[in-house]
């Protein structure tokens, strides 16, 4: 060591120092300030040589401190190793501490340390050192903590406490056995200790009790001859079984006596046989120490002078009032536990404690028996009902109720049941009954919710206060009707209608059946089978047996309303399956209007429209009395507030249903929106639904809630998946796949410009403006993955060669599949969301491939429509390849000619494009479907795509997203998102 001669010497005092441990003040000489820590904790390995030790120096004297904290201090002082040859010269009292360090060192390893009584308290956990006498230890330290105590060091003797601590916060075996200790004795018995240091040091376990029994201190609930009654119990400890209740001796023979105004203390306390001969020397002492436990931690429970014949010991009252005995479970039960003592309370207590007074509404009405007179009685019927109250198992009516609220009493007897009454909740119903109670008048709709989630709610909740909520009790026959809606296995199925040509598969016939019985009792349902289950057949079954069950009863039309696109499929299924169906399609520009609609369709079961024309024609449409109203792919209402689906909700009708297979594609507003058609005011307001339902939904997404909401909508949603061993489709496989793609350094170069671009602007950017950026970007970056031109806006028809599809790995690879899929006798659905780009792979695969491919997009006129599928289903027609615009092309069509299915560009909501799929994956599917989804390498496209393959989507559990979400991210979250990764380049 450089400049070191072994000469230099250190003079060393120490002391003790409140906050920071043990202090060593060093006087050197010069040279050494810098290295002092290294050559003092030199073979120190737990402070890593001293690198962990804090260090200041007096700039006057010269003296540097160097501040060792307590664990480190003992540690090191036990036996302190600075390097050879430095000489050091300890001062007597830097002395004293190496020998304290040295027997804290020997205490911890032999366990010679306890809790400190007089010092522990709720804020500070003290210790102290507890040394056996007979060691040899014992003396010498005694004769230390004096010597130290005398130099001023008195602190020192805390040194132990700071060391335990430690050990307890940082040494995970240490704080394993505190918190073993802490469990068995209980967190409030060690925070407030009892009044006695032997009690305390047996209630935690770390003394031994040696008398041969256990006293506690019982409740006794109220008998024939007695209320409720404080009273003294035993247990043999080593025996253990049951408590014994100590009686007074003067009572033996009868009964307890008259003991009011008596104290524990003022009586001679016995068992019933007599004390057993090995307590006789404990049990007096034991009895009064127990007794002063019980009134040191419950003063105010404590007689007087006079009430206890002027005893100067405190004396506990025996004998209890009502409000006092429910004041001793609730609240002086916990002080005396918390003080050591332990208490026997009533075995019933706990289960009572926390059970809350509920209202109940008991169902009187006959609604759901089916008889003639009831058999349609809607969800705004109102309910005749009683009001009682629960508490746990027991119920008391409202006459009941009041007269225990008039008694103000928080105990009580019912039916050999002891209940709690909380007052506030007994106050708040009373008042809601008298002001509401007999007004109140619940709807069918009221008492399905309350049925269906639990309850429903009466009054908001407050600040102050929860919600005021009412459960509601069934009849029988209400409650055998809910059961046939949810198990929809156990309605009575009906007989194919003989007007209906085809065979219904039994789940289609259970589906028809469903729908038969909500229209008995004049309620809409959500048909919401997977795509390709049939829910057109379904429906037309249905129609089909409404007309003929009607008998010469006339219905009036009904009315269907569908996408453009479909109209013509329902035509052809309608022709096929319900030839004897008068239909009348309404649609097209010369389609009657005014008194030419009201008599076309006086004599026609059924009228087809579009969802365009709902808001053109809605004076005509909502004029006529409709039977039902039946919304195809209702998921077209989705957004409550367009003029079609106010125009749609308005028609009048006595059934409405609503066919979808996918009843929520993004959130769960679609969901309320469809059940508002087919149900109006089920799920409550939309506001209301916002705030009960959604928000805590999408934000927290509550398992609990959404459990809850599948509960309350299943009874008129009816949905089967393809997948479910129940349906027995027999369906071939569906076999999904990405297809990666890397871009051409043209799209490469364009995409880095503007991802470059966006985050520039999003720097500055407000939050509004910042969605509006990102979703404009979001288009842009998906153009130009699919080629370049359709972001540049380059002309198809005036400038072809822009098109070129080697300017597009995306284009040339869907070439090269046509090519192979035509060369194998198949054919593939291409689905993309931009006109534009349909127009360009429809001209590309008619020139490259030589195969006429026909494109299905929002403008094609309805006959074109029609023969364009037609056509496609047609194998003796040429063809292999369907383009089809996602929106005009992905809902309502069966296109099982197909099967192979290309996602040119991604939706990202699988929802969406589960339902573009199942064009081909449907019934009357024979192969396998093979679907597609192109992804081009190191963009968006992959990363999203990886983010929604990792994704638990809530759509499977009623609640889903669309790319919205997308634009809440951070800019540091999007420039991950959006950067080209150019390792996937190629050029």
């Amino acid at each position: 060591m450089r400049g070191y001669t072994g000469a230099e010497t250190l003079h060393i005092d120490g002391f003790w120092k409140d906050g920071e441990g043990i202090v060593l003040q060093v006087k050197h000489d010069a040279g050494l300030t810098q290295r002092l820590r290294t050559l003092l904790f030199a073979w120190h390995a737990p402070s890593w040589y001293g690198s962990e030790i804090e260090s200041r120096t007096d700039e006057r004297t010269g003296v540097v401190e160097l501040i060792i904290p307590p664990l480190l201090a003992m540690d090191y002082l036990a036996d302190p190793t600075p390097v050879r040859l430095l000489r050091i010269e300890w001062s007597d009292r830097a002395e004293q501490l190496m020998r304290y360090a040295q027997l804290l060192r020997k205490a911890l390893m032999s366990g010679w340390f306890i809790p400190d009584w007089a010092h522990w308290s709720e804020e500070l956990r003290a210790w102290k050192l507890d040394i056996p006498a007979l060691e040899p230890e014992a003396a010498e330290a005694r004769e230390l903590k004096a010597a130290l105590a005398e130099s001023g060091d008195g602190g020192v003797e805390r040194w132990i406490s700071y060391i335990v601590e430690q050990l307890v916060a940082d040494n995970p075996s240490v704080a394993g056995v505190w918190s073993e200790t802490a469990k068995a004795a209980g967190e409030s018995v060690l925070a407030m200790k009892a009044a006695d240091e032997d009690d305390w040091l047996v209630a935690i376990g770390l003394k031994q009790d040696d008398v041969p029994f256990r006293m506690a201190l019982q409740l006794i609930e109220p008998d024939d001859s007695s209320g409720w009654r404080l009273r003294p119990a035993v247990q043999d400890r080593e025996a253990g079984g049951p408590w014994h209740r100590l009686v007074p001796v003067s009572a033996r023979q009868s009964s307890e006596g008259d003991t009011s105004g008596s104290s524990l203390a003022a009586l001679r306390w016995l068992l019933p046989n007599g004390v057993p001969e090995a307590w006789v020397t404990y049990f007096d002492l034991r009895m009064r120490k127990e007794e002063a436990k019980w009134a040191s931690a419950l003063p105010d429970w404590t007689l007087s002078s006079s009430e206890s014949n002027n005893s100067d010991e405190p004396m506990l009252k025996t004998e209890l009032t009502d409000a006092e005995a429910f004041a001793f479970l609730e609240e002086a039960s916990g002080k005396l536990l918390a003080a050591g003592a332990p208490v026997l309370l009533p075995g019933w207590w706990e289960a009572v404690r926390n059970r809350r007074l509920r209202l109940k509404a008991k169902v009187k009405s006959s609604i759901g028996a089916g008889s003639a007179e009831q058999s349609t009685f809607g969800l705004q019927q109102i309910v005749d009902f009683d009001w009682k109250l629960a508490v746990g198992n027991v119920n008391m009516s409202e006459t009941e109720f009041l007269r225990l609220a008039e008694e103000n009493r928080r105990l009580t007897q019912i039916g050999g049941e002891w209940v709690h009454l909380d007052p506030d909740d007994v106050d708040r119903i009373r008042r809601w009954l008298k002001k509401n109670g007999g007004k109140h008048g619940f709807t069918m709709r009221d008492v399905l919710e309350m049925h269906l989630r639990g309850s429903a709610e009466l009054e908001p909740e407050r600040e102050d206060q929860e919600a005021l909520e009412a459960e509601v009790e069934l009849s029988e026959h209400l409650a055998a009707w809910i059961g046939k809606l949810s198990e929809t296995s156990e309605l009575p199925l009906i007989t194919k209608p003989e007007g209906f040509l085809g065979e219904l598969r039994p789940y289609q016939l259970q589906g028809v059946s469903w729908l038969a019985f909500l229209r008995q009792f004049g309620i809409g349902g959500c048909l919401a089978d997977d795509m390709g289950l049939g829910k057109t057949i379904q429906f037309t079954a249905y129609l089909q047996h409404v007309i003929e069950k009607s008998g010469n009863v006339k219905l009036g039309p009904s009315l269907l309303i569908c996408p453009t696109s479909v109209i013509g499929n329902w035509e052809k299924e309608l022709e096929k399956f319900a030839p004897s169906l008068r239909v009348h399609v309404h649609y097209g520009p010369k389609r009657a209007r005014g008194p030419l609609f009201a008599a076309a369709v006086e004599e026609v079961d059924l009228v087809i429209t579009s969802y365009a024309l709902t808001p053109l024609d809605e004076e005509e449409l909502g004029d006529t009395q409709w039977d039902v109203v039946c919304l195809d792919e209702a998921q077209n209402i989705k957004n409550y507030y367009t003029k079609q689906s106010t125009a749609i909700r308005a028609f009048p009708a006595r059934h409405r249903i609503a066919l979808t297979g996918t009843p929520m594609e993004n959130r769960l507003t679609e969901l309320w929106s469809i059940y508002d058609f087919i149900n109006p005011g089920y799920l409550g307001s939309l506001g209301d639904f916002r705030r009960a339902v959604v928000q805590p939904i999408e934000r927290e997404r509550d398992e609990n809630l959404i459990a809850e909401l599948q509960r309350w909508v299943k009874p008129f949603m009816l949905r089967r998946v393809k997948k479910d061993p129940s349906i027995q489709l027999s369906l071939p496989e569906k076999n999904e796949m990405q297809t990666y793609l890397s871009l051409t350094v043209e799209q490469g170069t364009i995409y880095e410009n503007l991802v470059s671009d966006l985050l520039r602007q999003l720097e500055s950017a407000g939050a509004m403006q910042r969605r509006g950026l990102i979703l404009s970007m979001l288009t842009r970056l998906k153009q130009v993955c699919d080629h370049p031109s359709l972001l540049l806006n380059e002309d198809l028809s005036t400038n072809p060669a822009a098109w070129e599809p080697e300017r597009s790995n995306k284009v040339l690879r869907l070439l090269e599949m046509i090519e192979e899929i035509a060369a194998e006798g198949e054919r593939c659905l291409i689905f993309t969301q931009y006109i534009e780009m349909g127009h360009a792979l429809k001209r590309l695969i008619d020139e490259r491939i030589g195969i006429p491919t026909p494109y299905l997009h929002g403008g094609v006129p309805k006959a074109n429509r029609d023969a364009m599928i037609a056509n496609f289903q047609n194998e003796q027609v040429p063809g292999c390849a369907f383009v089809l615009s996602l929106k005009a092309g992905g809902t309502g069509l069966n296109l099982t000619a197909a099967n192979h299915v290309i996602h040119f560009d991604r939706w990202w909501n699988p929802a969406v494009e589960n339902q573009a799929t199942d064009r081909a994956f449907r019934i009357g599917q024979t192969r396998s479907v093979q679907v597609h989804k192109y992804v081009t390498l190191g963009t968006l496209e992959e990363r999203i795509d990886d983010m929604i393959s990792r994704k638990q989507l809530l759509n499977e559990q009623v609640v889903g997203q669309s790319e919205n979400w997308i634009t809440e991210m951070s800019t540091d979250e999007l420039r991950e998102l959006f950067t080209l990764r150019k390792q996937r380049l190629k050029g």
